[in-house]
């Protein structure tokens, strides 16, 4: 091997590390672009079957059925605005959701009212605290900003992405009205012997990620059902909108659930405060638990069960798996994309990996 050639074997990996290195400085620039097509492309998977039913059943023409697909999800975003903004600023103090140092006064006095209940005086559990070497105050290390991180994210998002929020529609309506334009622009970079496994990866993809992204709409709008019967039933203010908060936080897999029931039992709780802990408060918390685990039996027997077998074709095991490792990986977004990542993944595999021992042991139902 010559110097010559050891050179411009040099040159040329340098020349590969620079150019993946712009590629990914590119990327990073246009993180915004990027954005605004994966969200686009969740809406259109959500409203082709809505395009689908009124091009095949009602024989709408296809601009048609998707300029009306488009209306109704810009009509179900607006009425959802119109009934839960209003509704969150006006009782942002009572709900405490947007009132962190309220929220950390009610959760005090709730405290204390915990520890008069069950016999012991505030001043023997800091007492114990500070001989287990915990925390000196629980209520000082207790970090509960994530309670409004979510709707406050969501509310900026409404209040100051107008411009993403048009690009997003923008771009949802052309992905629904040519369905192979992603698809068209992805096969300038597949070789022509591969184009025909390639179209019908996608169109795979396109049908199982749809009816698992309606079964998620599904299962979110089963549990905020679920949850707004309790708390009518329990009596709490505003609980379409604490319903409606806490099932939104389903879509973060095993962990979002719990969170979302923490919230709702800590602010039914908090909303009765002044009142009786033994006879009222402690009662109604616990309804408001009875009511989360029905929707959770619910979710997990029914609801999960469906979209994970019937939508997927995944084993309940294996999503719970690949939840995990995403999320160790990448934390919370690994484990929202988990699942829709894995079953494009698994599409692609067998498509040009079918006589694999291992993938056709993982593709089998697909």
């Amino acid at each position: 091997m010559t110097a010559q050639t050891i050179s411009k074997g040099i040159l040329r990996a340098l020349g590969i590390i620079v150019g993946i290195a712009l590629v990914l400085y590119f990327l990073y620039k246009i993180q915004s672009v990027l954005a605004y097509l994966a969200i686009a492309a969740v809406i259109a998977l959500i409203g082709r079957p809505v395009v689908l039913f009124l091009r095949r059943k009602l024989k709408f023409p296809n601009t048609l059925a998707v300029i009306c697909t488009m209306l109704l999800m810009v009509g179900v975003l607006a009425g959802i605005i119109a009934l839960f903004v209003p509704l969150i600023s006006e009782q942002g103090k009572n709900l405490s959701l947007l009132n962190i140092d309220a929220l950390q006064k009610n959760l005090d006095q709730l405290y204390r009212q915990i520890t008069e209940y069950i016999g012991a005086s505030p001043r023997v559990v800091t007492e114990l605290i500070q001989e287990t070497e915990i925390e000196k105050n629980i209520l000082e290390g207790l970090d509960i900003g994530f309670i409004p991180n979510f709707l406050n994210s969501f509310l900026d998002i409404l209040s100051s992405a107008s411009i993403g929020l048009f690009s997003v529609l923008f771009i949802s309506f052309f992905f629904l009205k040519d369905s192979k334009l992603f698809q068209n622009g992805l096969l300038m970079f597949v070789p022509n012997n591969k184009e025909a496994g390639t179209v019908k990866s996608i169109d795979k993809i396109n049908n199982l990620l749809s009816r698992y992204f309606v079964g998620l709409l599904l299962q979110i709008f089963v549990l905020f059902v679920i949850y707004t019967i309790t708390l009518l039933i329990v009596g709490v203010e505003n609980a379409i909108v604490i319903a409606f908060l806490c099932a939104l936080f389903n879509i973060i897999p095993y962990v979002g659930p719990i969170i979302g029931g923490v919230i709702m039992i800590i602010l039914t709780m908090t909303s009765f405060l002044g009142m009786d802990f033994s006879s009222v408060i402690l009662p109604k918390a616990g309804y408001v638990l009875i009511g989360l685990a029905i929707g959770q039996i619910v979710d997990n027997f029914a609801s999960q069960p469906l979209i994970f077998s019937s939508s997927v074709k995944s084993h309940p095991l294996e999503i719970f798996l690949i939840i995990i490792i995403a999320g160790l990986l990448f934390g919370v977004v690994g484990m929202i994309v988990a699942v829709p990542g894995y079953t494009a993944i698994k599409v692609i595999l067998k498509e040009f990996l079918a006589e694999n021992k291992l993938v056709k042991s993982l593709t089998q139902n697909l």
